[in-house]
């Protein structure tokens, strides 16, 4: 039996594991049991990390990891969503006891984390499900965390994991969000939102690499001044640094040579999914996944290029003057809050919906430093919840103003783009939601007409009360 000298344990050395479990040991100052499925390269993550060897504790197998740890125990499953998660509790379950925790700490599809949880509750053993934003670099030095489950246990757990969170004004970004599924639901918006704006950022790019002619180089030092002002994030950040890289090999700009075809792994997926189940029109994280769906077909997209080379659009009107650029910056900005006020409403249906409560000003606080779409808007965000009830961001009177500053400049760019030629998805759909959001009389009074002849639907009136059905001629 080995010593239990570890404060928790990780299972899973992949990039994320490894980088929460070194985070864990280093600003947590915690001792940390290793385990993987490949016992080496438990291993591994100790030696290749002298320095913080005296708090790993690499293990060789699922009893040996256990052992080590001291009780109650805690164990953070990072491994790949679905199956594997299950396998690995199949696997440890078994071994822990009473009032030990075991949290999912990846991006889990939040229907499977209230399935596990309330599989695992008969037993007495926790179930977390835990969302961590910041990829690589965050888990290492400090994510954005996301906590659901039991709150009795949150208190357990917030002294082994403020230490690791990214902190904002010295605050830490880690707080426990609801029951069961919160954490992992409100990480799978967070991801929607940021395919959005990462979509979004692209579309301004294609504009101005096919439209205005410009180089990587000068695009690049545009986004580094959009990052000064109310853009300001590390998505404009990194879209500044990724447009400015050189290749090694040829000189010529990086970012010139990489495949356009996109890549994801289905939380933003499932955004849309659970969007659509809430009866959220969330259309612009939907426009997002939809456009990544399109790059794979990059075979196919080379052919309709061919097929499709002769349609004529017209001139690009757009321009990389003071007043071309400000445009397409107050587009973005437009639209940018859009797709938030659809993330932010689908949040909020969901609450109502599971019985949450989920506290929509303090996700905003919590996103502030750490995840991938930390920005200065966010605190506007936290700002409009503290400041009352907010039925959906764009009611929210800051909000408001800018979305009033802004519209012109989104609509001229979608109708520009459009003429052109320029696919722009992600802000054609937040243009298209606000104008569908702000009309008091919408056109769906003769779809439930349609509904209502061809499967006797039925309607409402606006003249009395009531449900009807009429007799409709036949077709």
């Amino acid at each position: 039996m080995s010593e239990r000298t570890a404060d928790l344990g990780v299972l899973g050395m992949g990039t994320m594991g490894a980088s929460l479990a070194l985070n864990f040991a280093d600003n947590g100052g915690f001792t940390v049991a290793l385990g993987n499925r490949t016992v080496e390269k438990a291993y591994g993550v100790r030696d290749e990390n002298p320095e913080l060897a005296a708090r790993l504790v690499p293990t060789d197998s699922i009893e040996h990891f256990v052992s080590t740890l001291k009780s109650p125990r805690v164990v953070v499953l990072m491994v790949n969503a679905g199956k594997p998660v299950d396998d690995q509790m199949a696997l440890v379950l078994p071994h822990l006891e009473l009032g030990d925790i075991l949290i999912d700490a990846g991006n889990a599809d939040f229907n499977d984390t209230v399935r596990r949880e309330a599989q695992v509750k008969p037993t007495g053993i926790h179930f977390v499900g835990m969302g961590v934003s910041g990829g690589e670099v965050g888990a290492r030095h400090g994510p954005s965390i996301m906590v659901g489950g039991d709150k009795a246990v949150w208190e357990r757990l917030k002294p082994l994991l403020e230490p690791i969170s990214a902190k904002f004004d010295n605050t830490p970004c880690v707080d426990w969000l609801g029951p069961d599924g919160a954490g992992h639901f409100v990480k799978t918006i967070h991801n929607g939102i940021e395919y959005a704006d990462m979509q979004m950022i692209a579309e301004i790019y294609g504009i101005l690499r096919d439209a205005v002619g410009l180089q990587p180089q000068e695009m690049a030092d545009i986004f580094a001044d959009w990052n000064r002002r109310d853009l300001q994030s590390y998505l404009i950040e990194i879209s500044a640094l990724v447009l400015a890289e050189r290749d090694p090999d040829t000189g010529g700009a990086l970012v010139d040579l990489i495949v356009d075809e996109a890549g994801q792994k289905g939380t933003g997926r499932w955004s849309v999914i659970e969007a659509q189940k809430l009866g959220i029109g969330a259309t612009t994280l939907e426009a997002a996944v939809s456009a990544r769906g399109v790059s794979s077909r990059r075979q196919e997209r080379a052919e309709a290029a061919r097929i499709f080379g002769n349609v004529t659009t017209a001139r690009a009107e757009f321009h990389a003057d003071h007043d071309g650029l400000a445009e397409l910056e107050h587009a973005l900005v437009t639209a940018k809050i859009i797709a938030y006020a659809q993330g932010y409403a689908t949040l909020a249906e969901a609450s109502r919906e599971f019985s949450w409560n989920l506290p929509l000003g303090e996700i905003a606080r919590i996103w502030r430093a750490g995840c991938i779409i930390r920005s200065r808007f966010l605190d506007d965000i936290t700002r409009a919840y503290e400041a009352g009830d907010v039925v959906n961001l764009l009611h929210a009177p800051s909000f408001t103003a800018r979305i009033e500053a802004g519209q012109e400049s989104l609509r001229r760019t979608v109708a520009k783009a459009a003429l052109a030629g320029i696919p722009v998805p992600a802000l054609s759909a937040a243009l298209a939601y606000f104008d569908d959001y702000r009309r008091a009389r919408g056109t769906t009074n003769l779809t439930q007409g349609q509904r209502d002849l061809f499967g006797a639907h039925t309607f409402r009136r606006l003249d009395r009360e009531g449900v009807f059905h009429h007799r409709w001629p036949q077709a």
